[in-house]
């Protein structure tokens, strides 16, 4: 149930959402949205990880990068359309988190993360070598974008009365239909007994196992989950940008969204959402500041973890 001073966000928000295309009437705008939704949906993945669970992970652009392949592929290899290829890029990417993810998995801490950190390198080498398939540094070009019925994702709606209609407005849409599913499964998540035996193995694994809690299976349930949450964001971004290239699955994709969840807050769906908008934001909003507008974003972000080191939205621990 939503708290009564959610109530009134949810009713104002909603329709906003929905109008936000006719709002703003400029592409470059609803391109930064749109992709501020593919990293909602990667931080909420994450976060399952990293806030739920306790894990620190380093290299969900892994399985970010595993999805979009997966999609690119599929589709310029095979034919396959996107609506097809979603599911099979969802599957695909969860079932490649397993034989990553189960050795990992019996170690702790700063072990972990350095395993999924090395992961996360293989897997960016296999896109840049495996030329037979990846076609390498040349990456992937062309991929066919969606269609739905007699709307062709590809091709602009025309202007509705007085409103300018943006080229990519179908998108958007689809962005946020996928982020509203998204949120709502991670809330749903959170309060079940699966989400209440992730923040028990957070606060004390030991503890959990002593309760009974088979507690490696769940931690290995959490990064399939994260992980097929990576693979639908690929997918989409994939078939948005209808090209897909090693150097857009780097370590630094990795540290962006993990910093998106520490950012917001871990373990908290709406600060998580926050830190994915703001660090979509903010180095656009800096742009005009040329060569200083990274070093104005990396001081923002350092002020923040010391003012606020639970995070913009989390709880003081």
């Amino acid at each position: 149930m939503l708290k009564p001073i959610q109530k009134p966000a949810v009713m104002i928000g909603m329709p906003l959402l929905l109008l936000l295309p006719f709002i703003l009437q400029n592409d470059y705008y609803m391109d930064i949205v749109i992709f501020s939704g593919i990293y909602i949906l990667l931080a909420i993945g994450l976060n399952v990880v990293v806030g739920f669970t306790g894990l620190l992970a380093i290299g969900h652009a892994a399985f970010y990068g595993v999805g979009a392949y997966a999609m690119a592929i599929l589709s310029m290899n095979y034919g396959v359309p996107f609506w097809l290829a979603l599911p099979f890029s969802l599957l695909v990417t969860a079932a490649f988190s397993i034989p990553i993810s189960a050795p990992a998995l019996r170690l702790r801490g700063d072990y972990l993360a350095i395993v999924t950190l090395g992961f996360g390198e293989i897997t960016n080498q296999i896109f840049t070598n495996w030329v037979s398939l990846t076609r390498g540094p040349m990456g992937i070009p062309g991929i066919p974008m969606p269609a739905f019925f007699q709307w062709d994702f590809g091709n602009p709606l025309p202007p509705l009365g007085p409103f300018f209609t943006p080229s990519n407005i179908l998108f958007y849409y689809l962005g946020l239909a996928f982020v509203g599913i998204g949120v709502l499964a991670s809330w749903r998540l959170e309060h079940s007994r699966l989400g209440r035996a992730w923040k028990a193995i957070r606060e004390d694994e030991s503890a959990a196992e002593a309760m009974g809690i088979d507690t490696f299976r769940l931690k290995l349930l959490a990064f399939v989950i994260s992980a097929a949450y990576a693979g639908v964001a690929g997918c989409f971004f994939a078939s948005y940008t209808t090209f897909v290239g090693p150097s857009s699955f780097t370590f630094m994709e990795s540290v962006l969204v993990l910093c998106m969840v520490v950012l917001g807050g871990r373990g908290n769906i709406v600060g998580v959402m926050l830190g994915a908008v703001l660090l979509v934001f903010l180095p656009e909003i800096l742009r005009g500041f040329s060569e200083y507008r990274m070093l104005l974003f990396g001081v923002a972000l350092v002020a923040v973890m010391i003012l606020r080191p639970q995070g913009l939205w989390g709880k003081k621990e």
